[in-house]
């Protein structure tokens, strides 16, 4: 296993980079460090509202980004494809995406970089953080068994239907013959149970949600991909980086210090999953969550971009991991 660019060195060298450049400090919404009066700088984060995210709340209610002057405000999406226009336009300073959506966009010349790890899977394959499930009587019982059914995603086209195709091959059945769906996470118990989709590939809560209803679980691609996927990150645009290396660094830093908080307190990070998602007590106490390591597993990253790859979705571009995750 190679793993690299542990995020704190990140955070270090954009600070340096600004210091170098002579920076000075705004308070304005695009960016800027704290002023020596106390005024703060405004960062938006496109998130999608899922428990991967609950580190980023648990450290603005912690108070490490108002440390460094950084006053946070999170803004919902459905996925990370629809996150990185937002960045890229600077309705967001900073987003949260799943890997594949940004490799995508890299591979399309869109101006972004990982800044910050985001969440990575259990490796347990029995109650991993996203499952493909299916209704309790389904006569779909293994993974090559989603060939030529209707499976649920919440955005095409990204790390979900990646790793079903590879869980779908690993199993022996042919990935090409599985018909995506795109719907929200919260979508999918319902269309589960209503037989509007075979299979639904659910993170969590819904997948919790799915299990409670009767679902049953058939892969966990995530986990059959690999045990260390790193599976989202925080980026933001190449402009801010370069225009604002010292609120980069800011948020790197923060957003580290949020990470290994959260993975030595899951208590408190599962209490924090109530402030943004509609989840019962019943659901909150039995769902899985991610781990929050603080550096992203290269080994992880380069084979999801060879499954990419293997399956067209970078139109014959190959995504350059180097320049996005260091």
């Amino acid at each position: 296993m190679r793993r690299r660019v542990r995020v704190l060195r990140v955070a270090v060298a954009v600070v340096a980079v600004a210091a170098a450049a002579g920076c000075g400090s705004s308070s304005s919404p695009s960016g800027g460090s704290p002023s020596s009066d106390g005024k703060t700088t405004r960062v938006t984060v496109g998130i999608i509202p899922i428990v991967d995210v609950a580190p980023l709340y648990l450290g603005q209610k912690q108070g490490f980004f108002d440390k460094r002057g950084i006053e946070l405000k999170m803004e919902l999406a459905q996925g990370g494809a629809a996150i990185v226009p937002g960045v890229v336009s600077g309705q967001f300073q900073f987003g949260f995406s799943n890997v594949t959506s940004l490799m995508i966009a890299q591979t399309k010349g869109v101006p972004i970089r990982s800044v910050v790890n985001g969440a990575a899977s259990t490796g347990d394959t029995v109650t991993d953080i996203s499952g493909v499930a299916v209704k309790k009587d389904s006569p779909v019982k293994s993974a090559k068994e989603l060939a030529g059914r209707k499976v649920a995603v919440n955005t095409l086209r990204n790390i979900g239907d990646t790793t079903v195709r590879e869980v779908v091959r690993k199993d022996g059945g042919d990935p090409s013959k599985v018909e995506f769906v795109e719907m929200p996470f919260d979508q999918m118990p319902a269309a589960l149970d209503s037989e509007q989709v075979d299979a639904a590939w659910m993170g969590e809560p819904a997948l919790t949600i799915a299990r409670g209803q009767g679902a049953r679980v058939v892969a966990s691609p995530f986990a059959e991909t690999d045990p260390d996927l790193t599976i989202a990150t925080y980026f933001t645009s190449t402009r801010l980086l370069k225009e604002n290396p010292g609120l980069v660094g800011k948020f790197t830093e923060a957003m580290a210090e949020s990470l290994e908080y959260a993975s030595a307190h899951p208590d408190e990070a599962r209490r924090m999953l109530s402030s943004y998602t509609k989840i019962d007590g019943a659901v909150l106490k039995d769902l899985t969550l991610p781990t929050w390591p603080t550096e992203y597993d290269m080994a992880s990253l380069e084979k999801l971009a060879s499954l990419g790859e293997e399956d067209g979705i970078f139109d014959g571009k190959k995504p350059d991991l180097d320049a996005l995750f260091s």
